[in-house]
């Protein structure tokens, strides 16, 4: 098969999908949606959590928000060093310190006494998972076959997102039965678990697990065939081509930090929202929170198996990528509108669950665009691509809290967020995702003779 010349790149080679069923890759998938579901849980919680948390810390809404945006500042600065760490180091080590680390920073959620105490939990927390998902896009990049990448990250950040889903019921249960507190706890356990099963069954390179078939080996891209035959090592040691990939990521960072403002507002305010605004008490506000957040559980595997779907009809990753951005921002952006309108909780609840649903259905493409960018500094990419969800992170806690204190208009903060909705829509039409390497290196500048 021919291809295009928007399509050149591993991300593109054929139209027919790699297998990952009875293959290895498949469980080494399996091990990231453990990991990414709890991620989310541990960063989720604290909203179902945050009423039962502000009333025995005498916490307001302002101070509170800042204590959820503690999270969002090292998680905003360490991405791109995380990613780095990533590459260098290789996914199996970096991620199983870093399971460890969260594992601890949500015990010391639980034993917070105050202000100061909580936001520093939170501090590591977001120290602790911001080298993660990069790091675990590196392990990805190395692991799945080109045509299988949006799909991986689709199925990835499913698995997130019923993580974020099933957090509000399940610390909702916890909290009218053993306390907040001890749901936190047990989440540090849990995490501790996974980084011993992931040190003990993956591997940096596929072609060093004794499980991996020859068949399997073949199956991998034509930039990792050398490598999974043995006869050159991994790409970590690869001077980073920070100018050429900043210029490309810019534009995706951009469109992630309009993505990251709204998901940082489902995930940090709409169990505060269904309370104050519709007066339930815990167990209705988890409900409804979990029916929102559960719309995106579908959408991000669907999103990225229509962009692989596409990227195969069209052959072109600018068509398969900005397609999903533009149809899944624009879409999350006229179904927010009716929720600044009507005041009815059925009707609220499906306007932002279908808003929610159509924010998703961008995830898997703006964490598979690193990839295809550069996959041999997938970490360093993913990072430059995902600081803008963590920076949205910063922000959107603490203007959200402020605004809602200072008008108590819960309407305000959401239009605002429907203009950036908007904004990410046009900046998605400025993505390019084609491969660096397909691209003519600048020339260079001979010195003058002396």
């Amino acid at each position: 098969m021919t291809l295009d010349t928007e399509s050149s790149g591993p991300a593109a080679v054929t139209t027919a999908r790699s297998p990952l069923r009875h293959r290895v890759r498949g469980r080494v998938l399996m091990l990231l949606c453990v990991l990414y579901a709890i991620s989310y849980v541990d960063r989720t919680a604290i909203s179902t959590a945050g009423p039962a948390i502000s009333a025995d810390l005498h916490l307001s809404e302002t101070q509170f928000g800042f204590a959820l945006a503690a999270y969002s500042l090292p998680y905003a600065l360490l991405q791109v060093f995380g990613g780095w760490i990533g590459d260098r180091y290789g996914p199996r080590r970096v991620l199983g310190i870093l399971a460890v680390a969260w594992g601890i920073a949500s015990i010391w959620t639980g034993l917070a006494t105050g202000l100061l105490a909580l936001g520093a939990a939170r501090l590591l927390l977001g120290l602790s998972e911001g080298a993660a998902f990069p790091t675990a896009t590196r392990a990805m990049s190395s692991w799945l076959p080109g045509d299988r990448r949006g799909y991986g990250q689709g199925v990835v950040h499913s698995a997130a997102r019923v993580g974020a889903a099933i957090a509000p019921l399940g610390m909702a249960g916890l909290i009218a039965t053993v306390g907040w507190r001890a749901g936190f706890l047990a989440l540090g356990v849990l995490s501790a678990l996974w980084s011993i099963a992931w040190m003990r069954r993956f591997h940096n390179r596929p072609q060093d697990d004794e499980r991996v078939s020859e068949t399997e080996l073949g199956e991998l891209d034509a930039q990792y065939a050398d490598e999974a035959a043995g006869t050159r090592s991994m790409p970590n040691g690869r001077k980073v081509p920070w100018r050429r990939l900043v210029a490309r990521i810019a534009p995706v960072t951009l469109v992630d930090f309009c993505y990251g403002w709204m998901l940082w507002v489902y995930l940090t305010w709409l169990p505060s929202f269904f309370k104050d605004q519709y007066g339930l008490a815990l167990a209705g506000f988890a409900l409804f929170t979990t029916l929102v957040l559960s719309a995106g559980v579908v959408s991000d595997t669907l999103g990225g198996m229509l962009s692989d779907r596409l990227l195969a009809r069209t052959r072109s990753l600018r068509t398969a990528r900005r397609v999903n951005l533009v149809i899944g921002l624009a879409g999350s952006m006229l179904a927010l509108i009716p929720s600044l309108l009507v005041h009815d909780l059925v009707l609220v609840t499906i306007s932002l669950a279908v808003s929610f649903f159509f924010l998703e259905l961008t995830n898997s493409v703006l964490w598979t665009i690193p990839m295809d960018i550069a996959p041999d500094h997938a970490g360093v990419a993913s990072g430059l691509m995902n600081t803008g969800f963590g920076v949205a992170g910063i922000v959107s806690p603490i203007v959200f809290g402020f605004l809602i204190d200072r008008t108590g208009n819960w309407q305000l903060p959401f239009a605002l967020s429907v203009g950036l909705l908007a904004v990410g829509t046009l900046l998605s039409l400025r993505v390019d995702p084609r491969p660096m390497d397909s691209e003519p290196e600048p020339p260079t500048v001979a010195a003058a003779p002396g």
